[in-house]
């Protein structure tokens, strides 16, 4: 993540990017119920939790994508986009730790890096800053995430396929927990740092 602001360049609400960003925080919600619906005595709605999960990365990687194309960047946008990332990353560990597809320790470590985030963006407004920019760092991490929690969620079963599933799906969440927290602490340096030029400037 970067400190840095990033030029608005319209103040619109109803762009193409952040209806994106609207229609993946709508699928929340969706997402969630149907990975938890078999626990409750539901049928097992996993193909259609995993569609769910499938278009919000797809609509992840566009509406970044065409907000810049399209100089549609806005301050919504701003505030959609990683409020939608991390809605989904917090309800995909809610479902697979429910389910017992992930173990506790790494929900533990994937919620200590947000709540440590969580402090460091209050930090950041004490001291007169908007919200931060996500950058490549942060978003790689964020597409690994996502790329192992449908791959855990299908390697439930038995068969070639779930095996395979299981495999890239354990290196998918390797890669995207350890950048998870490496562009946390990075975002933290960056936070003390500006914090610290503050307090020279008083």
């Amino acid at each position: 993540m970067e400190v840095q602001e990033t030029r608005v360049q319209t103040d619109r609400v109803l762009t193409i990017p952040n209806i994106l960003s609207m229609a993946r925080l709508v699928g929340v919600p969706v997402f969630l119920w149907l990975i938890l619906w078999p626990t409750f005595g539901g049928p097992n709605c996993d193909g259609w939790a995993l569609l769910v999960l499938a278009l919000s990365g797809v609509s992840d990687y566009l509406d970044g994508k065409l907000a810049r194309r399209w100089n549609q960047i806005s301050s919504l946008g701003r505030i959609l986009d990683p409020a939608a990332d991390r809605l989904y990353v917090l309800s995909t560990l809610v479902g697979l730790t429910w389910r017992e597809i992930l173990p506790w320790w790494l929900t533990g470590a994937l919620v200590a890096r947000e709540l440590m985030l969580g402090v460091a963006v209050l930090v950041l407004r004490r001291h007169g800053y908007g919200p931060p920019q996500v950058n490549f760092l942060g978003k790689a991490a964020t597409f690994n995430l996502m790329y192992a929690f449908p791959l855990l969620l299908l390697s439930e079963g038995n068969g070639w396929l779930h095996t395979l599933a299981a495999i890239f799906g354990w290196a998918f969440a390797g890669w995207g927990t350890t950048l998870y927290w490496w562009a946390g602490i990075l975002y933290v340096v960056q936070v003390r740092r500006l914090v610290r030029a503050d307090a020279t400037a008083d």
